[in-house]
C-alpha cells in the first residue's frame, strides 16, 4: 500500500514538473514497435480464423453440392462412378486442406501471439519499478540537501535507492535484449506463415482442378450420350406436301441456277437439315444456328478438309432471300437432324 502511494505521489510531482523522470529514448521506441507487433499479430490471428471458417463454409457448401449431384445422378448414367468418386475425393480433399491450415498456420499464429502478455506484463513491471526507483532517487537526494541531516536516514534512503534500482535494471536489461529480438523475429515469422499458406492454397487449387476437369469430363460425355440416343422417325407426309415444302422450292431452285453459283450444289449432294439446338459460332468459317434453323448441305469443295462430325451448310432463310453461297459455314452434324 505505501508503495503505490509513494507511486502515486511520485506521478504527480512529474507530471507537475517538480520532479524528473527516468527516460530512455531508444527502449520507448521498442515499446512502441511492441505494441505495433502485437496490434497486427492480434488482427493476423482473427483474420486468420474468419478465413478458416470461410474454408469450412466452402467445405460444407461444397459438399452439400457434390452430395445433391451424385443423388440425382441416375444409375444407368455415363460415368455415375466416377461422379460418386469425384464427390468423395473432393470432400477428402476439403478436409485435408482445412485441417493443414489449423494444425500448422493457426497453431503457429498461436504459439507467437502467446510470448506478447508475459512481455507486455514485464513491460508494465518495468515502469512500476522505474517510478520506484525514481521515487527513491528523489527522496535520497532530498535528505542529502536537508539543513539538518540524519545519517542513519540518509543511509537508509541510500540502501533503498541501490535496491530499486538493481530491481530495476534487472528487468530493464532483459527488456532491453527482448524487445529487439522480438521485432526482428516479426519478419520471419510472416515470411513462414504466409509461404505455407501459399504452398497449401496452391496444392489444394491444382488437386480441385483435376476434380473439376474430371467432372467437366463427365459431364461432357454425358452430353454426348444424350445428343446421341435415337429420336423417333419424323412422320411421313403426303407426295404433296412434299413437293409443296420450302426445301423441295430449294432443290428446284437450284437446278436453274447460274453455273457459277450451282456448280457446288446439285439435288444430288444437297440434304436439308434441322437444328435441334441452338449453335454459337467460335469461329470465322462456322455457321450459327438457332434450334429450328433449316440448313442446306453442302458438298466441301476440299474432302480432304472436312473434319469428322462437321458439315457444310447455308441456311435456307439465307438462300431464298439471297441466292447466294456467301454466308455458308460448318457446324457440327450431332446438333441437326434429317429432315
Amino acid at each position: 500500500m505505501q508503495k503505490r502511494l509513494s507511486r502515486a505521489q511520485e506521478k504527480v510531482l512529474q507530471k507537475l514538473g517538480k520532479a524528473d523522470e527516468t527516460r530512455d529514448t531508444a527502449f520507448e521506441e521498442g515499446v512502441a514497435n511492441f505494441n505495433k507487433q502485437m496490434a497486427e499479430g492480434t488482427k493476423l490471428q482473427k483474420d486468420l480464423r474468419a478465413y478458416l471458417a470461410a474454408v469450412k463454409t466452402m467445405h460444407d457448401a461444397s459438399k452439400r453440392l457434390q452430395d445433391c449431384l451424385a443423388d440425382m445422378y441416375e444409375p444407368e448414367w455415363f460415368g455415375k462412378e466416377e461422379v460418386d468418386t469425384i464427390a468423395e475425393e473432393t470432400d477428402i480433399l476439403w478436409s485435408d486442406y482445412h485441417d493443414k491450415l489449423v494444425d500448422n498456420s493457426m497453431i503457429a499464429m498461436d504459439t507467437y501471439l502467446a510470448q506478447f502478455p508475459d512481455i507486455k506484463a514485464r513491460i508494465a513491471k518495468r515502469d512500476r519499478k522505474m517510478t520506484d526507483y525514481d521515487s527513491a532517487r528523489h527522496h535520497f537526494g532530498s535528505l542529502q540537501k536537508g539543513k539538518k541531516q540524519d545519517q542513519a536516514k540518509i543511509a537508509k534512503a541510500e540502501e533503498e535507492l541501490g535496491r530499486a534500482q538493481k530491481v530495476f535494471e534487472e528487468i530493464n536489461v532483459d527488456l532491453q535484449d527482448e524487445l529487439p529480438q522480438l521485432w526482428n523475429s516479426r519478419v520471419g515469422f510472416y515470411v513462414n506463415t504466409f509461404q505455407s499458406m501459399a504452398g497449401y492454397q496452391q496444392r489444394f487449387h491444382k488437386d480441385m482442378g483435376k476434380l473439376n476437369q474430371d467432372l467437366n469430363d463427365v459431364m461432357t460425355k454425358l452430353d454426348e450420350q444424350r445428343l446421341l440416343v435415337p429420336h423417333p422417325p419424323h412422320p411421313s407426309s403426303p407426295s404433296s406436301s412434299i413437293l409443296s415444302s420450302p426445301s423441295s422450292s430449294i432443290l428446284h431452285l437450284l437446278v436453274h441456277l447460274p453455273v457459277h453459283i450451282s456448280a457446288t450444289i446439285t439435288t444430288g449432294n444437297t440434304t436439308p437439315v434441322k437444328a435441334m439446338h441452338d449453335y454459337a459460332a467460335t469461329d470465322g468459317d462456322e455457321l450459327e444456328m438457332k434450334a429450328g434453323d433449316v440448313v442446306l448441305v453442302l458438298a466441301w469443295e476440299n474432302p480432304d478438309e472436312q473434319d469428322d462430325g462437321w458439315l457444310m451448310g447455308v441456311k435456307e432463310s439465307h438462300w431464298l432471300e439471297n441466292k447466294d453461297l456467301l454466308a455458308k459455314g460448318v457446324f457440327p452434324e450431332n446438333f441437326t437432324q434429317k429432315l
